[in-house]
């Protein structure tokens, strides 16, 4: 459970802003969704699906231009990004979007899209470290997700067919192991953006470091 529920404490600004955004898109979400917790998937899986498909483009366009290896970066990202797809492809199963939910799905994804993309291209430490605040809040919500099945508030119904295929699960599976291995996709994501934002905070400090010994010389 310790893995489950970690935390990345915000070490810098660009934390700070991260937190602060993703908190904001989850007040959001809670305010419009409450505990309709497969229509919240429903929509917010749409939109968890577009970080890495954007960012392994224009990974994958970085290392074109600069004819630079992208360090298994661009595979790691667009396996994300088809991974939460087919968590949209499961919840579609579970809970019907209404015709209003599709109209969000629309807009958010469209709006989110652009956004991300220009967070992106200012600074990819900030939006990986988006990303993994925004898992930390998914693994949250599954576990809220997961009580409520187990308290018997909402029906522990029989497992949808696309996902127990994708991931071969027993035949007789229930939504609380499929909401299960959802969370557990979700802290991993979670791990991974952050890992590569701490990767480019890293190489951000020592380029700092590095500039400021070249103006201490250049003093000299």
């Amino acid at each position: 459970m310790e893995n489950i529920a970690r935390h990345h404490k915000p070490q810098n600004l660009s934390d700070r802003v991260a937190l602060i955004f993703t908190k904001f898109l989850r007040l959001l979400a809670d305010t419009f969704f409450k505990k309709k917790y497969g229509h919240r998937a429903v929509v917010l899986e749409t939109v968890a699906a577009v970080p890495g498909m954007v960012a392994g483009m224009l990974l994958h366009l970085k290392s074109l231009r600069k004819m630079q290896d992208d360090r298994g970066w661009i595979k790691i990202l667009l396996d994300e990004a088809e991974n939460e797809r087919m968590h949209l492809m499961t919840f579609i199963q579970i809970a019907k979007p209404t015709f209003i939910e599709r109209i969000i799905i629309m807009i958010a994804q469209f709006i989110f899209i652009l956004m991300y993309l220009i967070i992106y291209l200012l600074s990819q430490r900030t939006a990986h470290r988006i990303v993994g605040y925004f898992e930390e809040e998914a693994v949250i919500s599954y576990t809220e997700y997961l009580k409520e099945i187990e308290e018997g508030k909402i029906e522990n119904i029989k497992a949808p067919k696309i996902a127990i295929n994708y991931w071969n699960l027993p035949l007789n599976s229930r939504l609380k192991d499929v909401v299960e291995v959802i969370r557990d996709d979700e802290a991993g994501h979670r791990d991974v953006n952050h890992s590569f934002a701490n990767i480019l905070n890293v190489k951000k400090n020592t380029r700092v470091i590095k500039e400021q010994e070249i103006k201490e010389k250049e003093k000299i």
